[in-house]
């Protein structure tokens, strides 16, 4: 008789998420209008990490699925309205058993296996959401999608400052403006142009990073993501 060989399966622990942090780096600095004036260094925490492409692509299902209200519902036959009399005869009509008028296969009838209140909800750890910003910005950063901009601050609130910004830019195509606590112009000047997002970098979250064409942070914003986003 052969002898059965009974197999095993090694289970090895899941790794912890980690960011591995690589050197830092210097970017041009732009004006106002679009002019370069300078360079700046971006923190490498999270500006120059290993993209965690997995981690990335969690973060932004479950960011997608948090915005799902989840209120689509259907009624059963137990609910819709209509009487519960048996139709007709059971035997004798030619025509198939039918107990209720009710039944998913009439008009006006019951939906089955339909929708009820679905929980889209997902939920990240704080130390995977921000692995999971700081990959979304280093991605960017390797794109060239990443422009860094010094004297927004005293723009006045006319859309004109920000369209002669992007126009000096030579930039086109969606763009989101990650301004500075307490910027309200910037923010006033962006309402009226089409494809321009505007949000505080310190609300900033890794779908918003990816789902536009380029991105512009104001130069004073850096510190505010700095003091948000990196443990010290």
């Amino acid at each position: 008789m052969a002898t059965r060989i009974k197999k095993t399966t090694k289970i090895t622990k899941p790794k912890a998420v980690k960011a591995v942090v690589s050197s830092g780096m210097t970017v041009p600095v732009y004006d106002a209008v679009g002019v370069p004036k300078g360079t700046t260094k971006l923190p490498s925490e999270l500006f120059g990490i290993d993209v965690n492409t997995m981690l990335l692509a969690q973060a932004i299902r479950v960011y997608q699925g948090n915005q799902r209200a989840g209120s689509a519902y259907v009624k059963t036959r137990g609910e819709v309205e209509g009487s519960s009399r048996k139709i007709y005869k059971q035997k004798g009509t030619g025509r198939a058993r039918h107990g209720s008028i009710r039944a998913h296969i009439f008009v006006g009838g019951g939906v089955v296996f339909g929708p009820t209140h679905q929980n889209f909800k997902g939920v990240l750890t704080k130390k995977m959401k921000i692995v999971a910003l700081a990959s979304a910005f280093s991605a960017r950063r390797t794109d060239n999608a990443i422009f860094v901009v010094d004297g927004l601050e005293a723009i006045l609130p006319k859309t004109k400052h920000i369209a002669t910004l992007i126009k000096g830019l030579g930039l086109s195509g969606s763009i989101l403006v990650l301004h500075a606590t307490g910027a309200v112009n910037v923010l006033t000047a962006s309402r009226n142009i089409d494809d321009l997002d505007v949000m505080p970098i310190t609300h900033v979250h890794p779908y918003a990073l990816v789902s536009h064409k380029y991105i512009i942070i104001m130069k004073s914003a850096i510190q505010d993501a700095e003091k948000q986003f990196i443990k010290e």
